[in-house]
């Protein structure tokens, strides 16, 4: 008994060493290093990589992580807030291209810095978002909307509107690059 004691103590001391180590040293692994982020950070990173604070040779986000791809042959997996959807999306009168998974280093949209007024609501009509915002540098406006639901989006911008349904469910789209106003 006492034998099984002293093994479990020692175990638990050698895991809270190399924890330290690995923290230490920054060489812990990439699932520790997902979650050890918290989901303001996550989001932080994400806008770093949009507006271009941030560079790295990609970086791109799915309905469930953020992958940087380094200069060099490192990258990184992040896990994305689990109540949370990021959905990116371009609006357009002449110039789009197909996208299903946003680059935040790499997607452009061609109204670059523009005014749009965004309305988001959920499938039972209630508003999720009715804010005038700017798109990016990038052409992008990114939005962060709660998981697991389908929306109705309306976005306008001088006398032209376009509408679209939008769901943000485990795989779905998280560059959108449809919305073709008129």
């Amino acid at each position: 008994m006492k034998r099984n004691t002293i093994l479990a103590a020692v175990g638990v001391i050698t895991v809270a060493a190399l924890g330290s180590y690995f923290l230490i040293t920054g060489q812990a692994d990439k699932e520790t290093e997902s979650n050890a982020i918290d989901a303001q950070n996550i989001k932080q990173l994400v806008q770093d990589y949009s507006v271009g604070k941030l560079s790295a040779k990609s970086a791109s986000i799915t309905s469930n992580q953020l992958i940087v791809d380094g200069d060099t042959a490192d990258s990184m997996t992040y896990d994305l807030p689990k109540d949370e959807f990021f959905v990116s999306i371009a609006p357009y009168v002449d110039q789009t291209h197909p996208c299903e998974i946003h680059s935040l280093t790499g997607c452009r949209g061609e109204m670059t810095e523009q005014e749009f007024q965004v309305n988001v609501t959920d499938a039972n009509g209630n508003t999720v978002l009715d804010q005038k915002m700017k798109s990016q540098a990038n052409g992008f406006i990114d939005l962060w909307l709660p998981r697991d639901q389908t929306y109705r989006v309306q976005v306008i911008h001088n006398g032209k509107t376009v509408e679209s349904e939008i769901s943000t469910f485990d795989g779905d789209q998280t560059c959108i690059t449809t919305l073709q106003l008129s």
